[in-house]
């Protein structure tokens, strides 16, 4: 999935209208829209370091491998069916890497989405942007703003997040500002323009095949 970091708002506003009406047309409640809030709040300066890093594998593990996705792109929903279980089990499980999960957003849904797997903790993120990416064709086209936040907080209820929990985490619009701005902070560190991305010890790599990653990583292994 390609898209320019620079537009990430473009069609944000404009949706704007149409988020208020499906809130007050539904008896769900949506979550705020901090996507607009950032916008408005490019100038103001937001504390990123409140944000927790998603962490797998050994803490010194000679290689670190980070990922930038979304939620709502296809091609990252392959890698975790795909490649990333391979990986996992052969270097990420095994301290030979240490990997780190990144979230870009391109559109509210993919921020909703990352707040629902966020909020069980670090212990429960994988599991639920497991859960996430293989309900991906079902919750991103379960229809308007109030079909998909229902269908994420499905997700949510079946990963062991009670009701409550979760509508503290999706209403909390500090936090989801706060996400927005440390996306824009790495995805600007690492030049990100496209999911999913990759940061191998460093260096900057595109979406590729398992056997292709894992010469990349046997080579710094081998460094």
């Amino acid at each position: 999935m390609t898209r320019l970091m620079s537009g990430i708002f473009a069609s944000v506003a404009v949706a704007a209208g149409v988020y208020g009406y499906a809130a007050l047309q539904g008896g769900t409640s949506l979550p705020s829209n901090p996507l607009i809030g950032a916008a408005y709040a490019q100038e103001a300066e937001v504390d990123t370091s409140t944000i927790v890093e998603m962490v797998q594998g050994a803490e010194d593990a000679p290689v670190t491998l980070i990922e930038y996705a979304s939620y709502t792109c296809p091609h990252c929903a392959n890698f975790h069916q795909g490649a990333y279980k391979q990986l996992k089990q052969d270097y990420i499980d095994t301290g030979k890497v240490k990997f780190i999960y990144r979230e870009v957003y391109f559109d509210r849904y993919g921020l909703w989405a990352s707040m629902i797997a966020r909020c069980g903790g670090p212990e429960k993120f994988f599991g639920i942007s497991d859960l996430i990416y293989k309900g991906q064709s079902d919750w991103a086209r379960a229809g308007g703003a109030t079909e998909i936040v229902d269908a994420l907080r499905k997700i949510g209820r079946l990963a062991g997040l009670e009701e409550e929990q979760l509508e503290a985490c999706l209403q909390d619009g500090t936090k989801a500002q706060t996400l927005v701005s440390w996306y824009q902070e790495n995805a600007t560190e690492h030049g990100i323009e496209s999911t999913p991305s990759f940061i191998l010890n460093g260096k900057k790599i595109e979406n590729q095949s398992y056997d292709a990653f894992k010469t990349l990583i046997d080579a710094e292994l081998d460094g």
